[in-house]
């Protein structure tokens, strides 16, 4: 999967989330040159952001928020693109060699074919990219000799237990179980997204906050892992393990089991992308497993959590019918945040989804993006 050392600028793409502002922590650390940034519409931290790294490129997806921003860097050499077409442009920056990929939804897939087509280093930390075409993705990494390096935390410990051996029997992914682990179905319809937003363990922007507590997250998260490792659905597993200490685990074919423990902090993930194969001092504390205790795992309880089945199901489907789970699921926790369902009906409405729609079995990058958006437009059908 990873070919090239690099070692050189960045561009952020969603600087201005929970990902990207760690990974602009790590780079501050490390010294890296920023070569582009990119968000949606928050122009006071873009600006700020922008300043402390003289960055030469700055991409906005609002329009409006763009001007306002073009304004306030003109004392600066900083030049800012506006809409789509300037986040595009931000992935393939003069400078960039690896481009983090932190957006939110389907908006990360077209600039990280862009990135990959341009034969950079992409430190995806977007789910919805592999999630809804993996297959594309991959395909275009290999064709243009490009590297994926995972920044989720759970990937991240896979590629690194994968490191030097041979091929894996199974992969274990590890999840925290979320705000809602023990609780029963019934108890859920009463959640609220203030509750769904406090994760016990992680600091994380509100949709992939959303997908944890309703266990989507993971469902995605074997979804990518399918395509990463090129690794068949049945031979991934899932285990919650509360004290998110090791975040996942290879086996191997005499049974030996490898994992990757530490500290809760995504700069760890995020800096082993922006620095492989090296390793540079810790940019959290170390982990000291006398305080951690006792680690302890359980099989997902998918009965009060459907998501995660649901997930799998999509999988096995194939073609488009992650899409049509992504498109749902964004759509489904959107209206959650909203105070316009319940938590409950998050699942529900994406069962739904999968059911009704058709899935397009070879299907185009068009057929990946149409999806999405009726899967997005079900949603809100079932809910006016």
């Amino acid at each position: 999967m990873v070919r090239n050392i690099v070692r050189g600028g960045i561009a952020v793409l969603g600087s201005t989330g929970s990902i990207g502002t760690q990974a602009l922590d790590v780079a501050r650390a490390l010294n890296m040159r920023v070569a582009a940034l990119a968000a949606e519409s928050n122009i006071a931290l873009l600006e700020a952001q922008a300043r402390e790294h003289s960055v030469p490129l700055v991409a906005v997806r609002d329009t409006r928020a763009a001007d306002e921003l073009a304004k306030r860097l003109r004392d600066t050499r900083t030049r800012v693109v506006p809409g789509e077409g300037g986040i595009r442009q931000a992935a393939v920056a003069p400078g960039a060699e690896t481009v983090v990929v932190a957006v939110v939804g389907a908006a990360g897939i077209l600039p990280t074919l862009d990135a990959l087509e341009a034969g950079m280093r992409v430190a995806l930390a977007n789910k919805e990219t592999l999630v809804c075409a993996g297959k594309l993705v991959m395909e275009s990494a290999r064709d243009h000799g490009a590297d994926i390096l995972p920044v989720d935390s759970e990937h991240s410990a896979i590629f690194q237990c994968l490191q030097g051996r041979a091929v894996a029997e199974r992969l274990i992914l590890t999840a925290s179980g979320g705000p809602f682990r023990g609780m029963d179905a019934a108890a859920l319809k009463s959640v609220t997204p203030e509750m769904a937003l406090r994760h016990p363990n992680w600091n994380m922007g509100r949709k992939i906050s959303i997908d944890s507590a309703t266990m989507m997250n993971k469902g995605f998260e074997v979804i990518e892992a399918m395509h990463l490792f090129s690794m068949p659905l049945e031979r991934i597993k899932v285990l919650v393990h509360p004290q998110s200490v090791v975040h996942s685990m290879v086996e191997y074919t005499d049974g030996a089991v490898i994992a990757q423990l530490g500290p809760a902090d995504m700069r760890i993930p995020i800096q082993y992308a922006l620095t492989y194969p090296e390793r540079d001092p810790a940019p959290a504390g170390t982990l000291d497993l006398t305080a951690v205790g006792a680690l302890t795992f359980e099989e997902p309880d998918e009965g009060t959590f459907p998501s995660l089945g649901i997930a799998r199901r999509a999988a096995a489907l194939g073609g488009t019918a992650c899409a049509v789970l992504n498109g749902a699921n964004d759509t489904a926790v959107r209206m959650f945040l909203e105070n316009r369902i319940s938590f409950d009906m998050i699942p529900a409405l994406v069962g739904a989804a999968l059911d009704k729609l058709p899935i397009e079995k070879n299907p185009s990058l068009q057929d990946i993006i149409s999806a999405v958006d009726s899967a997005s437009g079900f949603v809100e059908r079932m809910c006016s």
